[in-house]
């Protein structure tokens, strides 16, 4: 028989990891919420052509790692899984007439993506993202509340030491200017450029100065910058954001090879940082002001910010700093206990056992009924294992509506009636949780 085993670059969740995501899922959507941002969800593939104009054609995402899907014999579309989610959700706001309602549109989506790269610590080809946008608002207040957004949520879910880098790359008026500067420097040192970056150079010179070649870093370092290149109104655009952060209190570095390589991107780019174990800065995740992009895919033109923050090289950071000595997060593994298991004294009352533990659920318990045909030692062994903090035995007492209620922890054991069991396992479950 074959051996199966799971895609390269992708896993399985098992019972820990999959607690663990939805921890930080739970933390992402209740942020969401508080700051107005409303779900939706769009199809894990697209056509191929959203991520294409979406994201850029001369993109490595596009170039090297989108996930094609081979069409039946009958279809003409060609699709891809979607690498990112923002593309799909501005092709949802254009179909959908979103632009009448009220601006800005504030929307959110956690899910899996997906992207043909080489697989390394943290990295899969199918990885979880916390996405939020707000397409609708040119103004730099929703810039910062963006931004704040994603440095609350490393906060509440426990990443210690996230840094803010902060950079602008203008707009369509003042971008071409800097980007003459740019070509001009770097063909001056063409000869001292590697392959891949002489290749950026003709299609797409931004992408150079975020590159992570050895090679360039002292080439980089004094390359022109941006920053010195803002008209007037991306400059004051500039300011203005970055005064919004001060009056929230979010540090931030301004990095001049932070850089989006699209026509369609405009001024405010940013990522979260935070220092790995050996001492090197990972990148968490970031996003952009994506002006250009609605009118890309068929809208009118309005301006759009959002972010994308990857959960599993979160997971990851949480790991590498509790086990450096750092709060674990609530992204910590370990599968919630039951409150309570329901056991019985005769092995073979399956259906017993089955019906009080529904019965407490019903009632909002997290409950489980030891449903193996064995002896009740077995059984109170098992809910010990199990982490919970009560056990309910039927016995004979159950004639006259009775049965025992033992606490696991205290080794305590005593009578309760059927009709004040749930109150009492609630009541008992608050003091565990609290004491």
């Amino acid at each position: 028989m074959p051996t199966f085993r799971a895609p390269r670059g992708t896993r399985d969740l098992l019972p820990d990891d999959a607690a663990r995501f939805l921890r930080l899922a739970a933390v992402a959507r209740d942020l969401a919420d508080r700051y107005g941002y409303q779900p939706i969800e769009t199809p894990i593939f697209e056509q191929a052509a959203v991520f294409e104009r979406g994201i850029g054609e001369v993109t490595d995402v596009v170039e090297k790692e989108l996930f094609r899907i081979a069409p039946r014999t009958d279809e003409s579309e060609s699709w891809a899984l979607r690498p990112e989610p923002t593309a799909g959700i501005v092709r949802a706001y254009v179909q959908h007439g979103m632009q009448t309602w009220p601006q800005p549109v504030r929307l959110t989506t956690i899910g899996p993506m997906f992207r043909y790269d080489r697989p390394q610590a943290g990295r899969y080809r199918q990885f979880w993202q916390f996405d939020v946008e707000a397409i609708g608002d040119p103004g730099p207040a929703i810039d910062a509340e963006i931004i704040e957004l994603g440095a609350r949520f490393y906060a509440e879910v426990g990443v210690e030491g996230v840094e803010v880098l902060l950079n602008s790359i203008g707009d369509p008026a003042c971008r071409p200017s800097y980007l003459a500067a740019l070509v001009d420097y770097y063909r001056a040192r063409a000869d001292a450029l590697p392959p891949t970056e002489r290749h950026r150079l003709e299609r797409n010179p931004l992408r150079i100065l975020d590159s992570k070649d050895p090679q360039m870093a002292a080439i980089n370092a004094v390359a022109p910058r941006i920053v010195d290149h803002l008209c007037a109104a991306c400059a004051g655009h500039f300011a203005a954001v970055r005064s919004h952060l001060d009056a929230l209190r979010i540090r931030h570095r301004i990095e001049p090879g932070l850089v989006r390589g699209l026509d369609y991107y405009s001024r405010t780019a940013f990522e979260f940082y935070v220092t790995g174990r050996e001492g090197q800065q990972q990148a968490l995740g970031g996003g952009g002001r994506y002006d250009g992009l609605v009118e890309l895919l068929g809208g009118k033109p309005t301006p759009g910010i959002g972010f994308g923050l990857g959960l599993d090289r979160i997971a990851l950071v949480l790991g590498e700093q509790a086990e450096s000595g750092g709060a674990p997060g609530v992204g910590a593994p370990g599968v919630a206990a039951p409150d309570v298991v329901v056991v019985s004294a005769d092995p073979n009352d399956t259906v017993g056992r089955l019906v009080v533990a529904t019965d407490l659920r019903a009632a909002g318990l997290r409950a489980r009924a030891d449903v193996g045909r064995r002896k009740l030692g077995r059984q109170l062994e098992a809910a010990g294992r199990d982490g919970a903090h009560f056990a309910v035995i039927l016995g004979d007492e159950l004639a006259a509506g009775q049965v025992q209620l033992r606490d696991l922890e205290a080794g305590t054991q005593r009578t309760v009636a059927m009709s004040d069991l749930a109150r009492e396992l609630k009541r008992g479950a608050s003091q565990h949780k609290h004491g």
